[in-house]
């Protein structure tokens, strides 16, 4: 990861917002075919297309050898899970995260949800907490001067519902790249933080987990699963940071329906 940031303009913001939509109804897409019976191949296989048909092209194909353009986790796999296989059953928490490129800008979200029945309120209540933090992190850095407020907004949501952020995976910067600098942290962390002011362009992407928040990576040097098994939930959304204010840039309406219970409205572009 670079050291410096690179602040963008408001016409590379709008690039990069076009890219957003893209990966948002990539995403849209992934949800649907992941139904009970379906396997992560094809979910991966779904975001492909719609990523292909808008003329763009997946950053995460190829990205140090990633084999996919998803990232498909299922219970204990709480992010990076390489497609394949796996079949999914009723009651599976499933995380999905993609981006994609155009004209060498990046956009980068993930959801996570709950294939058919929940087999728990504990499930429903994880997804819905986790989603939660993202955007009470979000809200955050519409008025935050420097990006520690973003972490602290995040664990404050994470405390109170007794979930634990993945040590060592953290939120970035993007832009020309799909990881920069600054890091986004998802909990309080003291020292010297990266300031916000407009032309900053991050991804928030909480990464919280229902047992211990120590993890380990599986054979295929990707995925990462809970150390205890227990299961997690991955959201996150790029977001500009300009003159006069805010832009989810991986939603159509720019995260004002997310926003809205923060009391925050997002500034068109």
């Amino acid at each position: 990861m670079a050291d410096r940031i690179e602040y963008k303009t408001r016409e590379q913001m709008r690039i990069m917002a076009q890219v957003g939509v893209i990966v948002e109804k990539a995403l849209a897409a992934a949800r649907e075919a992941a139904v009970v019976g379906a396997t992560t191949k094809q979910v991966d296989a779904a975001a492909a297309q719609v990523i292909a048909d808008a003329g763009a092209t997946s950053n995460f194909l190829g990205y140090h050898g990633f084999p996919a353009t998803a990232c498909v986790s299922v219970n204990e796999e709480i992010v990076h899970g390489i497609p394949g296989d796996r079949v999914l059953h009723d009651g599976d928490v499933v995380s999905v995260d993609c981006g994609a490129i155009v004209d060498g800008w990046h956009g980068d979200s993930a959801v996570s949800f709950i294939v058919g029945t929940p087999r728990s309120g504990q499930d429903v209540k994880l997804v819905e907490d986790t989603r939660r933090s993202l955007w009470a992190g979000i809200a955050a850095l519409a008025t935050a001067k420097k990006l520690d407020e973003v972490g602290a907004a995040i664990e404050d949501v994470s405390d109170a519902a007794g979930l634990h952020p993945l040590v060592g995976y953290v939120g970035h910067g993007i832009g020309t790249a799909m990881h920069q600098s600054p890091d986004v942290m998802n909990y309080r962390t003291k020292g010297r933080h990266a300031r916000v002011k407009p032309g900053l362009c991050v991804a928030i992407e909480p990464m919280l987990v229902l047992g211990t928040e120590d993890s380990r990576v599986l054979d295929d040097d990707w995925t990462v699963v809970s150390a205890d098994g227990s299961r997690g939930a991955h959201w996150e959304h790029s977001i500009a940071v300009h003159e006069d204010g805010i832009w989810v840039l991986t939603a159509s309406d720019g995260g004002a329906s997310g926003l809205a219970p923060f009391g925050v409205r997002p500034a068109p572009l």
